[in-house]
């Protein structure tokens, strides 16, 4: 049998605001992983459209296609072609499991929610010749799952091939967030088996990997374990968590040990009433600046994720933001125009209110407004979104908050971190197009190699001396 995977061009990549870069960063590694449950006798081609030509000329036996809300008429479109030529066509993702109604008429078989159960399944009745036009996913496992099909992804085309998810979903419900559309029904946060996770991490060369979990410190004890099994490794990775998992307990150090060095933070917005707004109960309450002085003191880079356009944001809200950020020595930061995915909570409350302006989903991209505002004008809300990524990542922010680390190499880590990510453009295409990303990875990997504020060791940083002092008035 013929398979072939495909992930279409999100809209943006296609846009005036495309950055190559972005979108040559990670493989598609949700369709390798399905890829996994084919049998040796099968023939598999994986193809991204943000890093090559799609062929679109074969006739494969099945073609599978991830759907995306910034993919979907070009997912769509791709579809009907491969249907039309009598190719069985089955289509998944975010955007198939909140519309699914949408998505049935473009496919002969749709995927809802995960697809570990649901894919093998699916594979079985298409070889009895008896496929099924719906397949949920309510037994939700990573245990025992076969190894993600490397071997598909082309990875001279990507900067950070090493992408790895161990665990799915998330343990907190925010309701601007598509998680929890994509996993109602069942388990919504659950992990792999520790000693499978350090297997699939062995299989990864070179030294750098990202993490694209949801949030990787989301369970404790598997995360404890996965960092303790890590450790010796030599790897320098990157990943996701959140403030409050930040906080809590010694993980962030067991996670800076086993070689974290950069990290997603969802700060989102510096106004509490927003926070509590959007069920951002991880956030609330939390010490900020007590988070990331203590990811500074183990010479972990912080890329903040803020969101405009929340109902108590006003016009001050960017500039507001930017400073902070940059006093607080945030290295990249992400910013996003609030947009209300179906299938949450926000969306469904903005429905209800009569806000949703537009159902055209090219323009759910986190750059446009597609809701009626508030405090902010839709005018003001794109023109500060746009401001606040100048202003942020304008040389003078950069040097500014490159400074306000304490140790030299710290501040040459950031600046060349923050720099090289927006400012060279030219060179991210040159690389690009030349096929040379994979020649970058040693720099990437050198400007993420370990740097802290002294020469202490890790259990001497701020929060570790902070606890020992507290024991000894407790003990005193």
């Amino acid at each position: 049998m013929k398979v072939k995977f495909i992930l279409p061009a999100l809209t943006e990549a296609k846009s005036p605001y495309w950055r190559p870069i972005k979108y040559s960063l990670f493989p598609p590694l949700g369709l390798a992983t399905l890829a996994a449950y084919l049998s040796e006798e099968d023939e598999a081609v994986l193809e991204d459209e943000h890093v090559q030509t799609l062929e679109l000329s074969d006739r494969p036996d099945l073609v599978v296609i991830q759907v995306y809300i910034t993919n979907a008429y070009r997912a769509y479109e791709i579809a009907d072609m491969y249907r039309k030529r009598g190719c069985f066509v089955a289509l998944g993702g975010l955007h198939v499991t909140s519309l699914p109604e949408e998505a049935a008429p473009h496919a002969d078989a749709i995927f809802l929610g995960p697809g570990e159960e649901t894919f093998p399944a699916f594979l079985e009745d298409f070889r009895n010749k008896q496929p099924k036009a719906s397949y949920f996913s309510s037994v939700r496992t990573l245990k025992h799952i076969p190894k993600v099909r490397r071997d598909l992804i082309h990875r001279s085309r990507y900067l950070v091939p090493n992408s790895i998810v161990v665990t799915r979903g998330c343990p907190h419900h925010c309701d601007f967030c598509y998680k929890d559309a994509f996993f109602e029904g069942g388990k919504s946060f659950y992990v792999q088996q520790v000693d499978d996770a350090l297997h699939e991490i062995e299989r990864l060369p070179g030294k750098h990997l990202y993490f694209l979990d949801d949030h990787l410190l989301g369970h404790r004890r598997f995360a404890s374990e996965l960092f303790e099994g890590m450790k010796g490794m030599g790897r320098l990775f990157q990943g996701a968590a959140t403030i409050d998992s930040i906080l809590r307990g010694d993980l962030i150090e067991q996670a800076a040990e086993a070689g974290l060095r950069s990290l997603f933070v969802g700060f989102e917005t510096l106004n509490p009433k927003n926070l509590e707004a959007s069920n951002k109960k991880q956030n609330l309450g939390r010490d900020y600046q007590r988070a990331i002085q203590r990811l500074h003191d183990l010479g972990i880079m912080i890329n903040g994720s803020f969101v405009f356009g929340l109902d108590d944001d006003d016009e001050d809200v960017f500039k507001r933001t930017v400073d902070w950020a940059v006093s607080s020595g945030i290295t990249t930061a992400t910013f996003h125009i609030l947009t209300p995915y179906p299938g949450t909570a926000l969306f469904r409350r903005m429905e209800e209110e009569g806000r949703i302006l537009t159902k055209n989903w090219d323009l759910y991209d986190t750059r446009h407004v597609v809701y009626e505002t508030k405090k902010l004008s839709a005018e003001q809300l794109k023109r500060g979104y746009d401001w606040a990524y100048q202003a942020f990542y304008s040389w003078p922010s950069i040097l500014k908050a490159s400074l306000q680390h304490d140790a030299h190499k710290h501040k040459l880590k950031h600046f060349a971190y923050a720099g090289g990510w927006k400012k060279f453009e030219p060179l991210w295409n040159f690389m690009i197009k030349s096929e040379q990303l994979n020649k970058m990875r040693p720099l990437l990997e050198g400007i993420l190699s370990k740097v802290r504020y002294d020469d202490t060791p890790l259990e001497e940083s701020g929060y570790a001396k902070e606890k020992r002092g507290q024991k000894r008035v407790v003990d005193g």
